[in-house]
């Protein structure tokens, strides 16, 4: 096979393996901002996003990710930094809707074409009533201790003075 059509592939695979979303769907771009400057290529930047919990109505999480510029990011196959941090709130009533067991996926990204992703999970801290967020970087090989966690304490919305309980919703 000609070197040519071996990168065509490999483009390929690495763009079609940036992002792998999980129950909640795509991630929505809220805003990027330029860390570095490079000449001829993309620059460094942070990016942040919003994901909606795909079974808990009234919570949204914000992470920011750094995405890597240069020609390998241009490209899409450079490894991502595993540095993130995230921030999640109730912005609504919270409803939710089935079952859910601690350490739950919320939503998964590849941060590099083979070995590494980015997930959020969920708990739920039963005798507070708080539902617990935490992102965290897997690596295949070398693993990868960098963390964040965000809580978002359960509370009444509106007019009604009740507030679902996160603790009737955790598979035993």
């Amino acid at each position: 096979m000609p070197p040519l059509k071996i990168a065509s592939l490999l483009f390929a695979a690495a763009v079609g393996l940036s992002t792998v979303a999980g129950p909640a769907g795509a991630q929505e771009l809220i805003f990027r901002k330029s860390t570095t400057f490079k000449m001829l290529t993309p620059n460094d930047k942070l990016a942040t996003y919003a994901i909606d919990d795909p079974i808990v109505d009234g919570v949204v999480c914000h992470y920011t990710v750094p995405e890597k510029g240069g020609v390998s990011g241009m490209f899409g196959v450079a490894e991502e930094l595993s540095d993130v941090s995230i921030a999640c709130r109730q912005y609504g009533p919270i409803t939710i809707k089935e079952k859910f067991s601690q350490g739950d996926v919320v939503f998964a990204e590849r941060r590099s074409i083979l070995f590494k992703r980015m997930q959020i999970v969920r708990g739920c801290d039963a005798r507070r009533n708080v539902l617990v967020y935490m992102v965290y970087s897997d690596k295949l090989i070398d693993g990868s201790p960098k963390n964040s966690t965000s809580a978002v304490a359960i509370q009444p919305w509106g007019a009604t003075n009740e507030a679902a309980r996160c603790a009737d919703f955790v598979k035993n």
